[in-house]
């Protein structure tokens, strides 16, 4: 069974900075396609940011891009995501996935919630 547990999120001022982990378990975390999806108020969720664990290549979506860095300690089986120079519209609950494109995730973990005053 896949499990995804994220952790991290919290309240933090604009310009600052927070990093999310994901701790997985349940599939080959080496060989894998994941990532960190959002879902603000009233929205619907979108795409953060993707990472192929095997290779290490990233995506990451238009407004995030610069700011935010997806990572992973394969040892570890945990995908981490470095968010810095947080703005107000970055505040949304931040899932982890298996997929990384929203009609192919296979897997969500409970979510986290961030929240970027202004």
């Amino acid at each position: 069974e896949v499990q995804l547990v994220e952790s991290g999120g919290g309240l933090v001022q604009a310009g600052g900075s927070l990093r999310l982990s994901c701790a997985a378990s349940g599939f080959t975390f080496d060989d894998a396609t994941i990532g960190w999806f959002r879902q603000a108020p009233g929205k619907g969720r979108e795409g953060v940011s993707c990472i192929i664990t095997g290779d290490g290549t990233t995506h990451y979506e238009y407004a995030v891009k610069g700011r935010f860095t997806i990572s992973t300690d394969n040892a570890k089986n945990t995908m981490y995501l470095q968010m810095t120079n947080l703005k107000p519209e970055d505040t949304a609950i931040y899932y982890c996935t298996v997929g990384c494109r929203l009609g192919y995730v296979t897997s969500w973990g409970q979510g986290t919630q961030v929240t970027v005053s202004s």
